[in-house]
């Protein structure tokens, strides 16, 4: 896996999960700009995504398993996009709550993407 890219999906979703986390503690539900948010930290993750089949593809192996990786990494793409729908149903301060919750969700998948990658 691409180191960099790892760090950048992990700094900005703890990113989106303490801005969420301050629009929750001021009894805010998610604003547009919160999804805008999701959207760039979705949009890294898919990049993720998309160079993690790239590396499979091109014969690299996880230090811990393909399937357990591709699992892991599934999962990161779409941990900040349930959230955010999730969020749409709960339009009050706890849609907040779910976004950060979903951020550190996605930091704690990187940091697992990361070992089981090998690193």
């Amino acid at each position: 896996m691409i180191d960099a890219l790892t760090l950048a999906v992990g700094v900005t979703a703890l990113a989106l999960a303490a801005w969420c986390g301050f629009a929750f503690s001021r009894d805010q539900s998610t604003k547009d700009w919160h999804f805008i948010g999701m959207a760039v930290v979705s949009v890294l993750a898919v990049a993720q995504l998309v160079v993690g089949v790239v590396r499979l593809a091109g014969g690299d192996k996880p230090g811990q398993g393909t399937a357990i990786f591709l699992a892991y990494l599934i999962g990161s793409a779409a941990a900040v996009p349930a959230a955010g729908f999730m969020s749409l149903a709960e339009r009050t301060r706890w849609g907040s709550a779910t976004v950060a919750a979903g951020g550190v969700i996605l930091a704690v998948l990187e940091v697992r993407l990361y070992d089981i990658w090998g690193g």
